[in-house]
């Protein structure tokens, strides 16, 4: 690895199909979570972080984190152009593909559940934005689109002034994917939510996947 390579950031145990994915299309330096209140403050409009800073942000339980999970409503899209507009660049980002948005194209393809932001071309990108659906403003939950919540329900501001995804709700999400840090979450988290939370947790992860490892942890069992 060249030094220009080095000066940017590759997560140590990058997959080669992730790796080569980032030869494509650029190297990634995530933004810190005091960079993004400075940014998406400025847009005036609403904002949380989710996925494991979410988690840490609760439990207080430091890990390393691979990116910087920031999430806002889709529709607010051809906002957050104008406001990055002179700071940033930004594109949609879909399953294999990558889409300079503007001013005057603001449109992001119905593939394409994030936007990415970076300084310029030569620049490493900054922001992976996952767009939210929501219903009448309500926030949707993706993993089960039935099913929507008022966005306080289902976030909390610590005391950095930041939002946050819940910790039960950012676990329902990690279930999934079930990695080795996703289970670390889940460790950390545990004994921290109320009895209610952890029920909700739990059904909501046998109702998402009915036969699920991490039932029996959640139920005590």
């Amino acid at each position: 690895m060249g030094d220009e390579e080095k000066r940017y950031w590759y997560p140590e145990g990058l997959v080669a199909e992730e790796l080569e994915f980032q030869r494509l299309y650029g190297p990634v330096e995530p933004a810190t979570r005091e960079e993004a209140a400075e940014f998406f403050n400025g847009l005036g409009l609403p904002w949380w972080i989710a996925g494991g800073w979410a988690i840490e942000a609760f439990t207080g339980v430091p890990r390393h984190h691979d990116d910087l999970d920031v999430s806002f409503w889709r529709r607010h899209v051809p906002d957050l152009i104008r406001h990055a507009e002179g700071r940033y660049h930004v594109w949609s980002a879909g399953s294999g593909f990558l889409s300079p948005l503007s001013v005057d194209k603001p449109e992001v393809p119905d593939t394409a559940d994030q936007v990415w932001l970076r300084q310029h071309a030569l620049a490493p990108w900054k922001y992976d934005v996952v767009l939210n659906p929501d219903r009448n403003g309500r926030w949707i939950f993706r993993r089960d689109p039935s099913l929507d919540y008022d966005l306080d329900e289902i976030t909390w501001v610590a005391s950095d002034g930041i939002r946050y995804l819940n910790p039960e709700m950012a676990l329902a999400y990690k279930a999934r994917s079930n990695r080795p840090k996703d289970h670390q979450d889940l460790l950390a988290a545990l004994p921290l939510l109320s009895p209610e939370k952890r029920t909700w947790l739990a059904d909501m992860v046998h109702h998402l996947h009915p036969d699920h490892v991490w039932l029996e942890e959640i139920r005590g069992g």
